[in-house]
């Protein structure tokens, strides 16, 4: 005889699925922050290219019209033009402070006496602000009492007003902003270092590999993660390029060593600017930019993880 009490009750599906629910739980505060602070300003920003808006008036529609005038600067080489150049030569240089992180983390992954002190100086740049990065190679460029200049001057060279000349300034900017990228990019491969199977080392030098041939064939396979990482990050950073060049020179000596957000600051938010449209344009060319190197990026480890 079956007594009621004996019948197992039903599960409901919370229970059957909590294991399923609960990650998405944890997850969806941050998703929603995420989708009101990032993911609906791009879909507002493209949007509100297509209009002519002072930010106070009423918008008024012009279709890609802000396009048109973007296309028409870059063809007859004006801002736009001299902008976007400075963002491809800001993207080359830029990726030096991948390979320049990954060789001072090999070097300080040695157990070598005094290590930590060294480990300290290389990761300084990184805790410090843009701005007070901008400030101190302000001083070391400064054609007057500038460190730069001083130390040419112990070679008989003269001074070298680096911020202000057209041809050299971008590429002292870029210098500066290199420091504490190779910092950053330093700090993600002594994280993928540590992570490094020392099995594979050992079967390596049982074989014969050292030097670049370890390097190459055992270790840098295995840091591929933190390389996806340091690309991205280092090829948003160069992208989106903003505070050196507001703190270091305005974009300066007459509009060369502007890059596509400041430019964008420029015609959007500058007291010469309020463009909202114009601006939301630029930042839609800046936001296409980014995706397509992303998306190369992401495609490639995918097939990398494929393959494997």
């Amino acid at each position: 005889m079956t007594v009621a009490s004996d019948i197992p009750e039903t599960e409901s599906w919370f229970h059957r699925n909590q294991q399923k629910i609960a990650p998405w739980l944890f997850l969806a505060p941050g998703i929603l922050f995420f989708s009101v602070y990032v993911i609906a300003p791009i879909f507002q920003s493209f949007n509100l290219s297509l209009y002519e808006w002072d930010g106070l008036g009423k918008a008024e529609y012009v279709g890609l019209s802000n396009y048109e005038q973007l296309y028409w600067e870059y063809v007859d080489r004006d801002a736009f033009f001299i902008s976007l150049k400075n963002n491809v030569i800001w993207l080359v240089m830029y990726l030096l402070a991948i390979p320049a992180g990954l060789f001072i983390a090999l070097f300080l992954n040695q157990t070598v006496r005094g290590i930590r002190l060294y480990k300290s100086l290389f990761f300084f740049p990184f805790v410090i602000s843009q701005v007070v990065v901008g400030l101190v190679f302000s001083w070391f460029y400064d054609p007057n009492f500038g460190l730069l200049n001083t130390m040419l001057g112990w070679i008989n060279l003269g001074p070298i007003n680096v911020l202000g000349n057209e041809n050299l300034v971008t590429y002292g900017i870029i210098i500066a902003g290199l420091w504490p990228q190779t910092a950053y990019c330093m700090i993600l491969y002594l994280t993928g270092l540590n992570a490094v199977d020392p099995e594979q080392i050992e079967a390596g030098r049982l074989d014969g590999a050292k030097g670049l041939r370890m390097l190459w064939h055992i270790i840098l396979p295995q840091l591929r993660p933190a390389t996806f990482i340091a690309f991205v990050v280092t090829i948003i950073g160069a992208l989106r390029s903003f505070d050196l060049v507001s703190i270091m020179t305005e974009g300066g000596p007459f509009g060369s060593s502007r890059v596509l957000a400041y430019y964008m600051f420029e015609v959007a938010l500058s007291e010469y600017g309020f463009r909202m449209g114009y601006g939301a344009a630029i930042a839609v060319v800046l936001f296409l930019i980014m995706m397509v190197f992303i998306a190369y990026f992401l495609w490639s480890m995918y097939r990398e993880e494929k393959g494997h």
